[in-house]
């Protein structure tokens, strides 16, 4: 974490002048980040894990593996490190296959440094795909951890199951303040926009849930939700809004509306950007009360590296895979950022 400063302007009631109290503040960052198709080489026979990697040749798969998990720990280390001067604190992940590549990421050299812990379920996921959290160690102590089963019918059958990605549940404390995380890939847009409405109520059951007990709980619901700031699951069944002034008691501010509303994005298709990758925060992380942590803003890192440099697909997110081949690239999601800031002591 860094030190931020920042300048109070202070009126006086009774002066005619005003004076500057300056504050040093502690920054801190917390991601979130859909990595694309993070499998390791070896073929489970008891799930399906035919990822990219594992249609190549077996002589590349492990070179293909390296290179996959140095360019991820590449990104990781800088997202919102302009700011915090810091790898974030807590980074959500999507799209991991199992505990074995998260232990492999966070020994990475770039990452080592930082005593990332990991908490990750196995999830029924048909991809073979799951969600995780990262957390630096010295930063965050994991207090309670959960999943919440995601359970849907296909073509609404009732014994049919299509099983999908668990929701992960975090609760801790973020230098010493209580913070509960939530990490979400939903049902793809190749899915029923209903699975999706399903997730939002399930996720928002936990808020519910957790606001039961503590009206005001810092909350932060992050993901890749498969739908932009603008639909239904996330305005009307997760509750959130894209403007502080409108979040009422025990909804989200979801401050990724106004950075779609300006062009901005996470994923393109089809020369469309969309905003499916977001971090939404509870009201008690949007007051003025630098005690403890508040937002203080959030980003696309969406640095040069991260984009196609020529060609037809000149400014998309680099991508890992295409055409059967590994392509030196990242992922096909931009990551997003939250920084948090609060008085230093």
């Amino acid at each position: 974490m860094s030190k931020l400063k920042l300048f109070t302007i202070i009126a006086s009631l009774t002066l005619t002048f005003s004076f500057a109290q300056k504050k040093d503040y502690k920054v801190t960052t917390v991601a979130f980040y859909n990595v694309e198709n993070l499998f390791d080489t070896i073929n489970d026979p008891t799930k399906y894990d035919e990822a990219p990697i594992m249609e190549m040749s077996e002589s590349i798969r492990g070179d293909v593996y390296i290179k996959k998990q140095k360019g991820l720990a590449k990104v990781i280390k800088r997202i919102g490190a302009e700011l915090s001067k810091n790898a974030p604190a807590i980074v959500g992940l999507a799209e991991i296959e199992n505990f074995d590549v998260l232990q492999d990421l966070v020994n990475e050299p770039e990452l080592k440094q930082y005593n990332y812990g990991i908490v990750h379920y196995d999830s029924p996921d048909e991809r073979g795909i799951d969600v995780a959290l990262l957390y630096q160690k010295g930063i965050f102590k994991p207090t309670h951890t959960g999943r919440k089963e995601l359970i849907m019918y296909r073509n609404g059958s009732s014994t049919k199951r299509d099983y999908t990605r668990d929701q992960l549940y975090v609760k801790g404390l973020l230098d010493g303040d209580e913070i509960h995380f939530m990490v979400n890939h939903w049902p793809s847009r190749g899915s029923e926009e209903a699975n999706r409405i399903k997730a939002a109520k399930s996720s928002r059951s936990v808020v519910d849930s957790v606001m039961s007990n503590d009206p005001n709980a810092k909350i932060m619901m992050m993901g890749d939700f498969n739908d932009g700031p603008y639909n239904k699951s996330i305005t009307d069944h997760l509750h959130a809004k894209g403007k502080k002034r409108q979040v009422k008691s025990k909804e989200l501010y979801n401050p990724f509306d106004k950075l779609f509303k300006r062009g901005i994005g996470t994923i393109a298709w089809r020369d469309t950007w969309d905003l499916f990758d977001q971090i939404m925060v509870s009201k008690s992380l949007i007051t003025k009360d630098y005690s403890s942590y508040q937002m203080y803003k959030a980003g696309i890192y969406n640095a040069n590296f991260l984009q196609t440099s020529e060609g037809k697909y000149k400014g998309y997110p680099f991508r890992s895979f295409a055409d059967g081949g590994f392509t030196g690239g990242y992922s096909d999601h931009f990551p997003v950022y939250i920084h948090l800031i609060k008085e230093a002591n």
